[in-house]
């Protein structure tokens, strides 16, 4: 008792002097202290978050995970845990407990050592903003004096709810909010109690406390957290004890995607990086939505990788990727060297080997375990058993080279042997698991609105994870007959028709600087002689593009290939460029196409709908050119806001009303389109359209098919424009195509451009198989890849979903046009009404002023009705 009052004196004392220390040091200190204003305005760093334009998220950017939430939307249950543990005074103290206080002083006095204790949740949300967590006697003076003026400008709700969104959790999860995403993969209203004392556990230690690093010591930090609220009389001592015997359920969690969609989201991500800078744009708490909307995103990636995967097995298969066990492979060595013996694998060995294999997308591995007749039974990565039957196995024939398939296997043991370790893929048509491999080649697919260039949907290749590289905006690749609908529509403004005879007969131009004679062939090599353009375009006949880039001029042409948005440095200065020599991305192509599509306009491509901050607010809308001239309708945003009192003057402008009471009462436009510049005239574009119309149907008899007949099979509509596109060597092979209201254009090739795409043979099990399909679509296609027979089906798969639930939408013709009867074979006049004849289109004064006599009518162009088999609906 004699030692107590002088420690007592001692410690009030000091006490007294730090007080006065502190007082003095705040007036010191006053102006440097943070205004109202920024502490009002505290900038929580928040990541980035790209959404598709329907709000399915798609991607998060920024180090630090944090969801802002408001103190509404934070579970009292939360509250009260943190309350209870960091702070009981909470809302009875200014900002200091001088009780907490004391304490700590009274612990540094006997044990010599500064603890944690005595910071109020106001001084820790201080130093979290404005200081560091060095234990200094300076630093905790400017934390008290911080906490108090903080307490004077800040509302104890707004002291809460910023250090609930602001106060580090763990793996990198800042705020409670991103902590119950991290660690369970739910959001805070759907945690359990014994989870939210887990997080509210958090706080104090982070890294050594958290559920995953440190099951047990979060289990006891836990324990002190449910044992405070149950002392504050927050829980029951019966939710106290169910609480503190539940299981550790924690699990690091990524971010909550709905779609994953990285080449879009990272193109997006470039976009914000050049607007806002990387720091910015990563912690300014941006939510980004796109143009793209899931559904379609997730098609055009399903398309490309399907795509991707046809190609790669009528090629034939590679062999699986290493032999774990067999008698033909007793010194085998595996992933680490090790010798393998003869002997087949445990479960555990097989488990631990496949998890080991880093495979993309939908690929799994798996290890063969027995091989019957006709099929074979696999062991998975999720340590299950499964069964490949002969349909997800007959496909894979030897793999020779790109245009040589070996013999088609007759049973499973031709193809594998137990002990193969394999590549699988899950069927989404049924669901059935099929043998596969990463594929060789890749390809991209972007689609755009022609109305206004707002980008539907852009895959850049087979897996982001694989290859970042975005093949669909940076890879730049000769084009070849995409080219094509340019060149034609160079010709109807030099004065062509689409009823204009060329001659579809070999070229042979000697050209005297290299000594060599240059001669374009058609591909098929097939000659019709003169042919009407609508049929040249339709058929892409290679001799005509170059006979009408000779009528029209090569600097004509390359001028006006610039019209269409193509870079002039890539526009090659000779003949060539007729067949499509100029190498351009996709997105240059679907751009141009759009052009087409739109009647005229040149549109550009853009990937952000709006910009808006962490609370929703709107900070940059997209406001694109569009088609039309003039563009005097109200725009799309606005056209659906209108207010109730806006409804009398609607019905008074409807009714007759007099104007003037019109004009004062009829809401007004919330923005005005801009007009895209028009770069060729609505029946140039009209005129075009419909010779890419037929490429894409099929007109009686087979041999009158355009090459993208497939796509009148499977689609089956007639508002449909497309043109295929290869080059030579089958090194690029193209679809693009288009309706009124979306335009998209696929590419499949490899990165190496010297690889060509080769050839396929037949193999008979699939035609065995399904007949029908042979040689229509998919793995039965037989001869060289070519643009309908590589590109085109992923083409077909997108534009399948996107136009399901989308009526037929046909143009109507422009004004300025006029229709008359033709003869099929020469283009003129024609009187009559059988199957050498037809309508055609022409821009007024255009129009052929010639009859066909007798004597020149031929029924060689015959219409005759083809068996025109339905395919299955294999799409």
């Amino acid at each position: 008792m004699k030692l107590l009052k002088p420690v007592l004196i001692v410690v009030s004392s000091l006490f007294l002097v730090g007080v006065a220390i502190v007082i003095g040091t705040y007036f010191y200190i006053k102006s440097d202290l943070p205004s109202v204003d920024v502490l009002k305005d505290v900038r929580l760093q928040t990541p980035m978050r790209i959404y598709t334009q329907d709000g399915k998220l798609i991607s998060q950017y920024g180090v630090k995970r944090r969801i802002p939430l408001s103190l509404e939307d934070i579970p009292e249950t939360l509250k009260q845990a943190v309350i209870a543990t960091e702070d009981s005074r909470f809302y009875d103290h200014p900002g200091i407990d001088p009780i907490g206080m004391m304490r700590a002083l009274v612990n540094l006095v006997v044990t010599g050592e500064k603890g944690q204790g005595g910071s109020t949740l106001t001084m820790q949300l201080a130093r979290d903003f404005f200081l560091t967590r060095e234990k200094r006697y300076i630093r905790k003076i400017r934390e008290i004096i911080l906490a108090w003026h903080m307490e004077q400008v800040l509302s104890k709700e707004e002291i809460l709810a910023l250090y609930l969104n602001k106060v580090e959790l763990g793996h990198r999860a800042f705020g409670f909010g991103a902590a119950a995403q991290v660690y369970y993969g739910k959001s805070l209203n759907e945690l359990t109690l014994a989870q939210v004392a887990t997080i509210a556990g958090l706080p104090q230690a982070p890294s050594v406390l958290n559920p995953i690093s440190r099951p047990e010591r979060s289990i006891a930090r836990r324990r002190i957290v449910l044992l405070r609220m149950l002392d504050e009389e927050y829980i029951t001592r019966a939710q106290f004890e169910e609480a503190a015997a539940a299981p550790v359920t924690a699990k690091k969690y990524g971010a909550e995607i709905d779609l994953d969609a990285p080449y879009l989201a990272d193109v997006i991500y470039s976009e914000m990086i050049e607007l806002y800078g990387k720091d910015e744009a990563e912690t300014g708490g941006y939510q980004i939505y796109a143009t793209a909307t899931s559904d379609l995103q997730a098609a055009a990636q399903y398309a490309v990788r399907r795509n991707l995967h046809d190609y790669d097995e009528r090629h034939g298969y590679h062999g699986p990727l290493q032999q774990l066990w067999g008698a033909e492979k007793e010194e085998a060595a595996n992933l680490d060297g090790e010798v393998l013996d003869n002997q087949p694998w445990s479960e555990e060995k097989m488990l631990a080997h496949l998890q080991q294999i880093r495979t993309f997308e939908s690929l799994e591995p798996a290890v063969v375990v027995k091989v019957n007749e006709r099929d074979i039974v696999i062991f998975n990565r999720a340590g299950k058993y499964s069964i490949i039957d002969w349909d997800g196995l007959d496909w894979a024939r030897p793999f020779i080279n790109d245009a040589k398939q070996g013999a088609a296997p007759k049973t499973a043991s031709d193809i594998l042997q137990e002990g193969a370790l394999i590549l699988i893929r899950q069927r989404q048509e049924d669901s059935h698991w099929q043998l596969t491999q990463f594929p060789e080649a890749t390809g991209a697919l972007v689609a755009l609105d022609p109305k206004n260039g707002a980008v539907q949907a852009v895959v850049g290749g087979y897996s982001f994870y694989q290859s970042q590289f975005n093949r669909a905006t940076q890879a730049k690749r000769q084009v070849g007959s995409n080219i094509k609908p340019f060149i034609y529509s160079a010709a109807l403004d030099s004065g062509y028709t689409l009823a204009s005879i060329i001659n579809d007969a070999p070229i042979t131009q000697w050209q005297a600087g290299s000594g060599n004679a240059w001669r374009p062939e058609n591909s098929p090599a097939e000659y019709d002689g003169p042919i009407r353009m609508r049929v040249a375009l339709s058929k892409s006949k290679n001799v005509v593009s170059v006979r009408l880039l000779r009528a029209v001029g090569l600097d004509t042409v390359a001028e006006y290939l610039s019209r269409f948005g193509f870079d002039k440095d890539d526009i090659p200065r000779d003949e060539t460029v007729s067949l499509g020599s100029g190498s351009h991305t996709p997105l240059e192509v679907v751009t141009a196409m759009a052009t087409i599509a739109n009647g005229g306009f040149l549109i550009q491509p853009h990937f952000i709908q709006r910009i808006e901050d962490e609370m929703g607010e709107v900070l940059w809308q997209a406001n694109p050119v569009y088609a039309c001239d003039p563009c005097d309708e109200v725009s799309d945003s606005s056209a659906n806001d209108v207010a109730e009192d806006d409804l009398e003057a609607l019905l008074a402008a409807e009714f007759g009303l007099d104007n003037q009471q019109a004009e004062e009462t009829t809401p007004k436009p919330v923005s005005e389109k801009i007009s895209a510049p028009r770069v060729i005239s609505e029946e140039n574009a009209f005129l075009v359209a419909e010779m890419m119309r037929s490429a894409v149907q099929i007109n009686g008899a087979w041999a009158n098919r355009g090459t993208g007949w497939r796509t009148a099979l499977l689609l089956k509509r007639k508002d449909v424009a497309g043109k295929t596109g290869t080059t030579n060597d089958v090194r690029d092979t193209w679809f693009s195509g288009f309706t009124p209201d979306l335009v998209a254009t696929a590419w499949v090739g490899f990165d190496d451009n010297n690889r060509r795409l080769g050839r396929t043979t037949a193999n008979q099990n699939l035609v065995n198989k399904n007949p029908q399909k042979y040689n229509y679509i998919g793995n039965a296609m037989v001869g060289s890849e070519a643009g309908a027979l590589a590109a085109q089906p992923a083409w077909i798969r997108f534009m399948k979903v996107a136009l399901a639930d989308v009526p037929e939408h046909l143009l109507p013709m422009p004004t300025d046009l006029v229709t008359q009867r033709i003869d099929k074979s020469s283009g003129k006049l024609t009187n009559r009404t059988d199957k050498t004849s037809m309508f055609e289109y022409f821009i007024q004064g255009t129009e052929p002023d010639v009859f066909v006599s007798d004597s020149e009518i031929s029924n060689s162009d015959s219409d005759s009705e083809s068996s025109n088999s339905q395919l299955e609906d294999i799409f």
